[in-house]
C-alpha cells in the first residue's frame, strides 16, 4: 500500500505539483501559438490559461 507523504492537514499542493502545472500551461500556451490570430473560442482559451498561469505563479511565490 502507498502511503501519501502529504497528510490531509496540509494546506494545497506540494511546490513541485504546481511547477509541474505551470509548466504544463506554459507547454499549451506554446504548442498552440500561431501568427495568423485565433478564432474566437481559441482566444478565449488562450485567455484562461493564461489567467491560471498567473495564479499558479502566485502560489508558486507565495509557496517558495
Amino acid at each position: 500500500m502507498r502511503l501519501n507523504p502529504i497528510s490531509g492537514s496540509d494546506p494545497g499542493l506540494p511546490l513541485a505539483r504546481l511547477a509541474e502545472i505551470q509548466d504544463c500551461l506554459t507547454l499549451a500556451l506554446d504548442a498552440t501559438e500561431r501568427p495568423r490570430g485565433y478564432s474566437q473560442p481559441e482566444r478565449e482559451a488562450r485567455s484562461y490559461m493564461r489567467s491560471a498561469l498567473r495564479q499558479v505563479g502566485k502560489l508558486i511565490e507565495v509557496s517558495a
